[in-house]
Order: structure tokens, then C-alpha cells, then sequence
């Protein structure tokens, strides 16, 4: 619903995560601000990045049949993920900046692994939260322009989007679901994270989100954009082990900064053991640099915590950006970790 002005903002009742004004992440203390933002700018150590000519993947397939899971990570957290009949894009970004201004902003690094126009065309779109680096809206006008997808976006972001004449918005709540084109479901999880696009005018102002997708295959976990918590729990007790978890696995340094927003890829690892996914993929890394995290720190990092936990690498990868993999149907139910 609109309220109020300076940005996107939810008028409703209230709840344990919303207060009548903001949201806020119940039970866990948020409390970063300009002043500590100021301090790690005149304190940063940030790890190597630098630009790379990666070529771009082959277009994917037009459509996954009946039972078939295939998913192609695009880059940063913009996964195609094509299953039963649909095709999904979670946070789509296309845009050479994850930022308001064409000049300014954190630029990418490396060209999307997909170009835009090889995308087969699209159902739904899942937008995790409104932050530049997932809610891009020169990419969804494009997307609206060419298929007029339908559109999940957390608790007061719908506002941002009516501008795109798309009237195929849908806003979720936590633990509400709705009816994807194919006939099966998707759920607005909860996680740990925040929100706002105009300093302190939106902080918190609209809601953020990890989603479940149901398909024939098991459910399939977008994480978004998290820190640590129960909530990995609460989604394993609701919907059972999953098929795939699409997890965060960067921007987590400084931690004193970042720790609650952000789960490092040792976070990750356990995050995957909780849901007790088959397969889980590691996004949001390697294309914007956001933090002091090296560019191929992330990599590193979850192999060395995979090593950790016993786990086999083909378990839990890092995003190849591009390529495409096909999730074979599991002929014998597989939960373990």
C-alpha cells in the first residue's frame, strides 16, 4: 500500500515484524548507522578486484518439461531457475550499476553470465528487497516490456513498481504464498535483513524476503539476502529438506559491519546442513564489489568450510556464472546434510 513520501512505504497492521511504521527483524539487534558506515570508509581493507571479459553462457533452454529442475546462475543474485513448465528470475540485474545514477555506484565487474537477450521468456519474477543490487528497475522494465511477467516483491515495494505499468504485482508477506502461472506455489520466507533506497527516509520502510518455490522435484530455497538465524530452521520444519538452496556467499567482511545482514560462506555451509538441501549453489558474489571481500574470496572461503564440515564439493558449488545445471530427478528421497 502506499504512505507517506521519499520512498516505497507499507501502511498495514501491525505484526511481530512490523511496528505500524518499520520493519524489523524480531529478536535480533540491528543497529548499524552513518556513523559506522563513515568509520569503515576511513578504515576499509578491501581485497583484489578487477574487471573480467568472461564470455557470455549459451541461451538457455526455452522451457524445463514436467519434473525437470534446471537452473543457470546469472550473476550476483540473479538465478534463471526453470522447472515444471516455468521460467523464474530472482533478483534480476542487468544494469552496469547497482545504484540510482548511471555515473555512480558500485559498477560490475564482470558482464552478466546470460545476455539479456538469449533469456527464454520469463513467468515470474521473485524480488528478494528493495536494494539497488536486487530490485533493478531499468532490468524489470525491460522485463515487463518483453514477457509482463508476474512479479513477487516483500511488503511495500509494489509502489516502486507501478511505475513499470506492470499490473501484475504480487506483495508478500512472511509465511503468505501465492499461485505461480504453472499452478504451483511460492512462499515469502522469512530472513534476516533490512530494507530502504533513500537513506534514512525508507530504512525499513518495506519488508524483505527469502522465497520457497515449490516444484515436482522438491522445493526450491532463494535465499536473498541474509544473516544467520532460526529462520533457516523454521522453513526446514515447515516444508521439509529441499531440493536446491540458492544461498548468499559474499560481501560479509568487515564482519562488525556486516555480521547480522550478511552470512559468510561458514554460515552458508550451515545453512545448507540445516534445510538439509540435496544440492545447494552459492550466489551474490564476485560481480559488485560491496564490501571488503575479495573478488574470488568467496570461492575460496566455502571450499575451505565445506573442507570443514566433511562435506563433498559437489554439494554446495559457487555460482558458475552461465552455466547451466540440470538437477536429475532423485529416485530415492536424499536428506542427509
Amino acid at each position: 500500500m502506499l504512505g507517506g513520501c521519499g520512498g516505497p512505504r507499507w501502511t498495514g497492521p501491525e505484526s511481530d515484524h512490523f511496528d505500524g511504521r518499520r520493519f524489523h527483524n524480531p529478536g535480533v539487534s540491528f543497529d548499524k548507522g552513518l556513523t559506522d558506515v563513515l568509520r569503515y570508509l576511513m578504515a576499509r581493507d578491501p581485497g583484489d578486484w578487477q574487471a573480467l571479459e568472461a564470455q557470455p553462457g549459451p541461451p538457455p533452454i526455452r522451457r524445463a518439461g514436467a519434473g525437470e529442475l534446471v537452473v543457470t546462475p546469472i550473476n550476483h543474485a540473479s538465478v534463471l531457475i526453470q522447472a515444471d513448465g516455468l521460467n523464474l528470475l530472482t533478483d534480476p540485474i542487468w544494469s552496469k550499476r547497482a545504484s540510482p545514477l548511471g555515473w555512480a555506484g558500485p559498477a560490475r565487474y564482470r558482464p552478466p553470465g546470460i545476455r539479456f537477450e538469449d533469456l527464454p521468456p520469463i513467468d515470474a519474477v521473485l524480488i528478494s528487497h528493495n536494494h539497488y543490487d536486487h530490485m533493478d528497475l531499468p532490468t524489470l522494465r525491460r522485463l515487463v516490456d518483453r514477457d509482463d511477467p508476474l512479479i513477487f516483491v516483500p511488503l511495500g515495494d509494489a509502489q516502486l513498481l507501478r511505475k513499470l505499468n506492470s499490473q501484475r504485482i504480487h506483495e508478500l508477506d512472511w509465511g503468505q504464498s501465492a499461485e505461480l502461472p504453472n499452478g504451483r506455489r511460492v512462499w515469502g520466507q522469512r530472513c534476516v535483513h533490512w530494507s530502504g533506497r533513500f537513506g534514512t527516509l525508507d530504512r525499513n520502510a518495506s519488508l524483505w524476503l527469502a522465497y520457497l518455490v515449490e516444484t515436482d522435484q522438491g522445493p526450491v530455497y532463494f535465499g536473498g539476502d541474509t544473516g544467520y538465524g532460526d529462520h533457516f530452521q523454521q522453513t526446514r520444519d515447515q516444508f521439509g529438506p529441499v531440493r536446491l538452496a540458492l544461498l548468499p556467499i559474499g560481501a560479509y567482511e568487515p564482519r562488525w559491519l556486516v555480521g547480522v545482514q550478511h552470512i559468510n560462506p561458514a554460515e552458508a555451509v550451515r545453512a545448507h546442513q540445516v534445510l538439509q538441501a540435496q544440492h545447494s549453489i552459492g550466489i551474490h558474489y564476485g560481480t559488485f564489489e560491496l564490501s571488503d571481500v575479495g573478488q574470488s574470496q568467496p570461492p575460496a572461503d566455502l571450499a575451505e568450510a565445506l573442507e570443514a564440515a566433511n562435506l563433498p564439493p559437489e554439494r554446495f558449488r559457487a555460482a558458475e556464472y552461465g552455466q547451466a545445471t540440470v538437477f536429475e530427478r532423485q529416485l530415492q528421497k536424499d536428506s542427509s546434510p
